[in-house]
């Protein structure tokens, strides 16, 4: 059994694990590589494959996606969306963090439900989890799509929109460098973090990622690992449901 699931999940013999630095919450570049909660996941498989293991390190969620489905990495980390979802067979969550809008002092935009209004741009960093969901729900505002989570503020500053999205933690930091900037109360979305793996590696393959990641929430790994990364205002997925489906509650 053991034997299959390596070739299931490396066929090249070393586990390549797609790793995005675009999110500080999980990752984060270091000179070459990259250290974070994702990062002791991956390790953590690879032992539990008794793998050698490969990052494989990307600085925005699309590439991240990308480089699993086009098999340049054997698993990542991601957002669970039902688009990423055709290909990509998720686990459940294993960190649930938000997404938030970011403002001008001043602005007349005073809460969420008053983004979504006809001559409002809203800022995203392209193809990510946010960008996804903001794509199906926002029904008048407009998305102004910027190369990177990273440039979101910048191009904000710039006078390129009205509204800037993105991770609630990062853009309170960047609010706090900037006091012209505020925050609005609450989140438009909670953006729950998954591993996934290729639908074609089998189903076996993703069965026991699920497990795994289950088996990491159960026994404490994801809350040690927030822990020693510092890492503050994520919550832990809740135990799932076998019978369920990731993608089922979306939409």
């Amino acid at each position: 059994m053991l034997k299959a699931l390596q070739q299931a999940f490396a066929p090249t013999g070393t586990l390549r694990a797609s790793i995005n630095t675009g999110n500080p919450i999980l990752a984060k570049a270091v000179d070459t590589t990259a250290t974070g909660v994702s990062v002791d996941l991956a390790h953590h498989l690879a032992d539990a494959l008794d793998l050698p293991i490969e990052l494989v390190v990307f600085s925005t969620a699309s590439h991240s996606v990308q480089a699993v489905e086009q098999s340049q990495a054997d698993i990542g980390f991601f957002a669970v969306d039902p688009l990423r979802g055709q290909q990509i067979a998720f686990t459940w969550p294993y960190v649930l963090i938000e997404g938030a809008y970011m403002v001008r002092e001043g602005s007349p935009i005073e809460n969420n439900a008053a983004v979504d209004v006809s001559g409002h741009r809203v800022i995203v960093g392209k193809g990510t989890a946010y960008d996804l969901f903001l794509t199906r729900h926002l029904k008048q505002a407009t998305i102004n799509r910027v190369d990177s989570s990273q440039a979101v503020v910048q191009a904000f500053l710039a006078g390129e929109g009205d509204v800037a999205a993105g991770v609630k933690q990062q853009l309170i930091v960047d609010s706090n460098s900037y006091p012209s900037l505020k925050i609005l109360e609450g989140r438009f979305m909670v953006i729950e973090q998954a591993m996934g793996v290729h639908k074609s590696r089998g189903p076996e393959a993703a069965a026991f990622l699920r497990h795994f990641v289950e088996r990491a929430k159960a026994e404490g790994f994801i809350a040690a690992a927030l822990e020693r990364h510092q890492i503050n205002g994520a919550g832990i997925g809740k135990a799932a449901d076998p019978t369920s489906d990731p993608l089922g509650h979306l939409s």
